[in-house]
């Protein structure tokens, strides 16, 4: 075995690790806006995570409870249309849900962020059967 040879992928995981404490620390300012409206629990009471890495991608947000995923789609998302396309499909393919939003949306009514995270909880619960209680 040589020493380059990584059969976990750890080398990568911290990789991608360090990539996204660097997004972190280097956030846009609508990243900045959606990160106030988001952190400590603002919303709901539920924890988000930002520059979350999920499958080896880097979402800008994720909540885990609801496995909801948001990204703020900015400029340069407009020039890789087809990698966003494929990389949101590998990742929901485990299950998580995606929130789209652009920049622009965020910067004329940043509220609206709220509404589109209530409207994927809600779907979310809407898919639970209900117990035989409460069916009657």
């Amino acid at each position: 075995m040589t020493g380059n040879h990584d059969p976990d992928g750890c080398v990568m995981k911290e990789i991608k690790r360090d990539f996204a404490r660097n997004l972190r620390k280097e956030q846009t300012s609508t990243e900045k806006t959606v990160w106030k409206l988001l952190r400590n629990r603002r919303y709901l009471e539920q924890k988000f995570r930002r520059q979350h890495v999920i499958e080896g991608f880097v979402v800008d947000f994720f909540c885990c409870e609801h496995n909801l995923a948001i990204e703020i789609d900015g400029g340069i998302h407009k020039n890789r249309k087809g990698y966003d396309d494929i990389r949101q499909s590998l990742i929901e393919s485990k299950g998580i849900r995606f929130i789209r939003i652009t920049n622009e949306e965020i910067e004329r009514d940043p509220q609206m962020l709220y509404t589109k995270i209530k409207q994927a909880i809600d779907r979310d619960y809407d898919r639970i059967p209900l117990s035989l209680w409460e069916r009657g």
